[in-house]
């Protein structure tokens, strides 16, 4: 039994004809007959009364049209269901987000879907790498967006780099260095280190050139006096007190950038996870592009 001879069976039964019923199928009549008998041999029962030249179901033909019309109905619905998740119209998609990308990234995909793709159940949560790449193993999390510096690297995880956005000190408008920078041209770190330093999490990269630039002192462990893994709450405590942020450009769009001297020309680089050899989730596709789109430095504002 197919669901070719299920759709025959209902053409029929609504023509009552076998020569309508081939012709609207574009089937020959021979060919139609003989799906028709192959279907009651398999269910054992005759299923249509030749009537002259009108065909009349038997009781249990009424029987199974009623189920013929149902399992129809949901092979249609199911294909349709398939091709919408395929889409990224539909299905459950489940991201993780570091601090960073989840700062720029979180409201304009949440925006998006809502706009966009009502359909898709978008589900976000905010952790730190170690917990997000853990909640990725365990199959609770299907992708993650991340600054793939921080990622130790696996054979398991797949990353896909999808944009690099440029690093930098920033303060509030109004600070004492943001006046000495434009008097002077730049301000040294030892300049910086007068005040809290805030900042997310940083890898091990990004320490690294912190120290190559600026010396021991600028080790984040050393630095940073104030560290969380939200980046609004630390661009909030920028803008409101004398703290410098760590961070990309992008991120705090109202505070000003600081040049030092040396350059800090350090970046992060944001990127897909997935575990290797999975099935892609509904609607990463557009997961992907959005980053595009959304993690990109825009003009800066030297101090």
């Amino acid at each position: 039994m197919t669901l070719v001879q299920l759709k025959h069976l209902i053409a029929l039964a609504e023509s009552g004809s076998f020569s309508r019923s081939a012709e609207a199928l574009f089937l020959t009549q021979p060919a139609l007959s003989r799906s028709i008998r192959a279907l009651e041999d398999d269910l054992g029962q005759p299923l249509f009364d030749r009537i002259g030249r009108h065909s009349e179901l038997t009781p249990f033909g009424r029987e199974v049209l009623a189920r013929a019309r149902q399992v129809v109905l949901d092979a249609d619905e199911l294909l349709d269901s398939g091709r919408r998740i395929g889409a990224g119209e539909a299905g459950v998609l489940r991201i993780g987000m570091g601090s960073g990308p989840g700062a720029m990234l979180m409201t304009p995909l949440l925006m998006a879907v809502a706009t966009q793709r009502p359909g898709l159940h978008l589900e976000i949560s905010r952790a730190t790498t170690a917990l997000l790449v853990q909640a990725l193993r365990e199959r609770t999390l299907d992708a993650l967006v991340l600054d793939v510096r921080s990622l130790v690297p696996a054979p398991d995880l797949c990353v896909d780099t999808v944009s690099e956005m440029r690093g930098a000190f920033l303060c509030r408008p109004g600070h004492p260095l943001a006046a000495q920078a434009a008097r002077d041209g730049a301000v040294a770190f030892a300049d910086v280190q007068r005040y809290p330093i805030a900042s997310t999490p940083l890898s091990d990269e990004v320490a690294r050139v912190l120290m190559e630039r600026y010396g021991p002192a600028a080790h984040p462990a050393q630095c940073v006096t104030l560290r969380c893994e939200e980046i609004p709450s630390l661009v909030a405590v920028a803008l409101r007190s004398d703290a410098v942020l760590i961070a990309i450009r992008a991120a705090g769009p109202d505070l000003v950038e600081l040049a030092l001297a040396p350059p800090l020309q350090a970046s992060a680089r944001f990127g897909l996870v997935t575990l290797s050899a999975r099935t892609p989730a509904p609607g990463l596709a557009l997961v992907r592009e959005w980053m595009r789109q959304t993690l990109r430095d825009a003009e800066a504002v030297p101090g």
